[in-house]
């Protein structure tokens, strides 16, 4: 099996939290960072077509809340919610951890045990 990938922005506190997780396990992975790559939109597909948009999208964080409420009103299914996470990569919840067949949005350390 490959190393798994973490996507997120290294500023994160929960994207380092997920980080100095995998480290302190000697888990080797490859970071995707959101803000310098972007996210490829048919990985993003396959995220929302596994998880739900629902799930993906952080209603909770910075970028969402500087957006003004119009906008957040617009996202209302998955077109509308995939074109704002194309568009702002960063109101993706952190990090989103694809290993093998298993993949992981938001940093739960019980979960990822299971994992690794």
């Amino acid at each position: 099996m490959s190393a798994p990938t973490l996507y997120g922005i290294p500023n994160c506190d929960t994207v380092k939290k997920a980080r100095a997780w995998l480290a302190a396990r000697g888990v080797e992975h490859a970071f995707h960072d959101y803000k310098k790559q972007g996210v490829p939109a048919a990985l993003l597909d396959d995220w929302i077509a596994r998880l739900g948009w629902e799930a993906l999208l952080n209603r909770r964080g910075t970028t969402w809340r500087k957006l003004d409420p119009a906008r957040q009103a617009a996202v209302s299914d998955v077109a509308s919610a995939r074109a704002l996470m194309l568009e702002q990569p960063s109101v993706i919840r952190r990090p989103v951890l694809v290993h093998g067949s298993a993949l992981r949005a938001g940093f739960d350390a019980d979960d990822w045990a299971g994992l690794f």
